[in-house]
């Protein structure tokens, strides 16, 4: 599978990221996912509990994010999976 458009993943992330103050290590690790996203076209939510994510923190997005958070990038990643599955 070729990856997915670097804008369409940053678009992807719009929302989530709109109107509110993230530390430089939050935005590092969606850069990240978006990387990710960029190079594979999609991914499981299983990734971000292995290397690369688990050097931010080795709870992976949950050490990263709060709880509410955790479940919208997962809602995003699981979103960009289906579109990619059609």
């Amino acid at each position: 599978m070729v990856g997915l458009d670097r804008e369409a993943a940053k678009r992807a992330f719009d929302g989530f990221l709109a109107g509110k103050a993230f530390n430089s290590t939050q935005i590092h690790f969606i850069d990240l996912i978006i990387d990710y996203l960029t190079q594979a076209g999609w991914m499981s939510a299983g990734r971000l509990y292995e290397s690369p994510f688990t050097e931010y923190s080795p709870r992976g997005v949950e050490g990263v994010f709060d709880s509410t958070q955790v479940t919208q990038i997962l809602s995003i990643i699981d979103s960009i999976r289906e579109t990619a599955a059609v």
